[in-house]
């Protein structure tokens, strides 16, 4: 007892040192259960779920005959769409540069002669959007999709001399990368390739109306309005000056003039008196000319420039599904 009496201080280190001691024992025993207790729930479920992704389709297995509906109804669609875009999935044929050269010009004059029958002019330079070719022959191996092309301008700027413009301003082909000896690469989910064009005209607001009537309403080729822009050929609003208004009808000859006076007539005046006449029926006023005339002449005479980038789409061949 002496010795603990002569070193309280080292005797309650020790004690309090024991004391957290079995307090960090305690904690230390409690959190470890609670560690073990979380990791064997995290396996459990881990396991459960590694177990549903095993599956073709989880959580449920009943939702796997759901899916199969669905991808087959999917299927189905597709094929069915696929087989409609069929007319415009033509097979390419390559021909002699000679050749398509020859049916350049041949559809050239053909189209030049369509505008100028539906009194329409066109730039000099005008080729069909083939300017290129006139002093050069295509590739061999690109003469097959040149030709796509060149058919399906020629069938636009047909229906666009039907529709009766003014003035084809201009017709824009970007170069396809077959003019330098590329071959074209479609995307891993490209259906159609793209063959945009550019085609800038002044006609009427019937032209307008007809041609984009033209085309959307597809034979044999499929075209793909990106664009368009119209602008009203006269900057100034119409002004009351430009309408010509229609004359009155004039009397007719040997009619009685109206009385000044109202049918007044004075004493010893009186008309004398005539055998009486069977009534006849009143003449019809003259009718006035169509009033809408007048609007016509001064909303009608108004010309639109038009602005079209479309896309000529020529459809590749049906993917199989997987």
């Amino acid at each position: 007892m002496s010795w603990i009496k002569d070193n309280k201080f080292l005797v309650a280190l020790g004690g309090g040192t024991l004391v957290v001691m079995v307090l960090l024992f305690v904690v230390g025993s409690k959190g470890s259960t609670q560690y073990d207790l979380a990791k064997e729930e995290f396996e459990t479920a881990a396991q459960e779920a590694a177990g549903f992704e095993k599956l073709p389709l989880y959580p449920k297995r009943e939702n796997v005959a759901g899916k199969n509906k669905s991808l087959d109804e999917y299927r189905k669609d597709v094929e069915s769409l696929q087989e409609a875009f069929a007319p415009y999935r033509s097979e390419l044929k390559n021909v002699s540069p000679e050749a398509f050269t020859n049916q350049l010009k041949a559809a050239n004059d053909e189209v030049r002669k369509a505008f100028s029958d539906a009194g329409a002019t066109v730039p000099d330079a005008f080729f069909c959007g083939f300017e290129s070719y006139k002093t050069s022959l295509a590739r061999g191996n690109a003469t097959g999709i040149l030709n796509y092309q060149l058919a399906g301008i020629k069938k636009l700027m047909l229906d666009l001399a039907a529709a009766g413009p003014t003035e084809l301003k201009n017709l824009y082909r970007p170069s396809l990368p077959e003019r330098e000896g590329k071959a074209y690469a479609p995307g891993p989910n490209a259906v159609a390739r793209p063959l945009p064009l550019e085609i800038t005209f002044k006609g009427p607001e019937k032209s307008v109306r007809s041609f984009l009537s033209a085309i959307m309403k597809p034979d044999g080729y499929y075209v793909v309005i990106r664009a368009i822009r119209i602008t009203n050929d006269k900057k100034d609003p119409p002004r009351a000056a430009d309408a010509k208004f229609d004359k009155p009808a004039a009397a007719k000859s040997g009619a009685a003039a109206a009385d000044s006076f109202g049918g007044f007539v004075l004493p010893g005046d009186e008309p004398a008196e005539e055998e009486e006449k069977p009534a006849e029926a009143a003449a019809p006023e003259p009718k006035t000319a169509d009033s809408s005339r007048i609007l016509s002449q001064v909303l009608g005479n108004e010309e639109l420039n038009v602005f079209i980038r479309l896309d000529l789409m020529r459809f590749l061949p049906a993917q199989e599904l997987p």
